[in-house]
């Protein structure tokens, strides 16, 4: 089998078999992950560029460990202190690059669609690392496989995304790719930070009450509020939501069941979620940031042709 497409850019261009065969890939590179030698040569006539456009630190980390797990040769770019500073177009920092015999890019951008603009221009294949707000394809396939691996499966698995739903391109893809794989969804978080058409366009259900959020799902996804998205005021403070949104173990105490936390990261302690929250029983964001190389590593490979592993 192979991917359908020959980039990621998002999720919303996936078929349902292409998240199964990705998904499926990264169970066997997280075996190899587990092995003393964790590396394979599955990429090593490969040669990857992570231009990344925006500062970044798990999936800028997670990408470039992908990549040398894989044996594929990499070059970091990086906007700042490059030529970018002195006017340099995108498309000819891209091109430059390209003269170096590079077959595939993983871009991180600002811009929602950038990636998709490269896609158009130039003959690599592109990974879409998150895009202004618009896509983060491979932090919802992390997360989606981080729900599979703890509950087994994500067929009928009820999923709150809960936070600055406004902002985030992690809930885009994470809504796209659980509807495609037929989990339920809701989007709990204040009314200033959810889209008024969200529950038409996406046939999703909307609460502006966490607890009845928590209450329903099997699985609470919280985000972080992305303070430097906003150009305007659209709750009082920080603390303020803290107290009316925040994730608190009194909280989780009080539902009559228990459910599994996941987040994105950064995480902002405090604000939307409690330490002990994001560090207790139920909390898998550390196993979220594991199989993010697992699930990178199967992207890269599968794009890149996808042969038989090799161990």
């Amino acid at each position: 089998m192979s991917l359908s497409t020959k980039h990621l850019l998002g999720i919303k261009d996936l078929q349902p078999s292409d998240i199964q065969l990705i998904l499926d890939t990264a169970v066997q590179f997280k075996e190899v992950l587990q092995r003393p030698i964790k590396k394979v040569p599955t990429l090593r006539d490969v040669t990857i560029v992570n231009l990344f456009y925006e500062n970044s630190t798990r999936t800028r980390m997670s990408f470039e460990l992908a990549e040398k797990r894989l044996s594929a040769d990499t070059i970091n770019f990086a906007a700042s202190g490059s030529s970018v500073s002195k006017g340099e177009t995108l498309l000819d920092t891209v091109n430059n690059i390209l003269s170096m015999k590079v077959d595939m890019v993983v871009m991180r951008h600002s811009a929602s669609g950038a990636p998709h603009f490269l896609a158009k221009h130039i003959p690599a294949a592109i990974v879409n690392a998150g895009d202004g707000i618009n896509e983060h394809p491979t932090q919802a396939l992390l997360d989606a496989f981080s729900i599979r691996e703890k509950l087994g499966s994500l067929q009928g698995k009820k999923v709150a995304i809960i936070g600055d739903i406004m902002h985030s391109r992690v809930a885009l893809s994470n809504i796209y790719l659980l509807k495609k794989m037929g989990a339920e969804i809701m989007v709990a978080g204040p009314p200033t930070l959810i889209p008024v058409h969200l529950k038409e366009a996406f046939d999703v259900q909307v609460t502006y009450n966490i607890k009845e959020a928590l209450q329903w799902c099997d699985v609470a996804n919280v985000l972080r509020i992305q303070l430097e998205r906003q150009n305007q005021v659209l709750f009082s403070s920080l603390r303020e939501y803290n107290l009316a949104y925040g994730v608190k173990s009194s909280l989780l105490e009080s539902l009559n069941k228990d459910i599994v936390i996941m987040h994105p990261g950064p995480i902002n302690r405090g604000v939307e979620i409690d330490s002990d929250v994001a560090n207790g029983k139920h909390s898998i964001i550390l196993q979220q940031v594991e199989n993010g190389v697992a699930v990178r590593m199967a992207v890269l490979y599968l794009l890149a042709g996808g042969k038989t592993l090799q161990n």
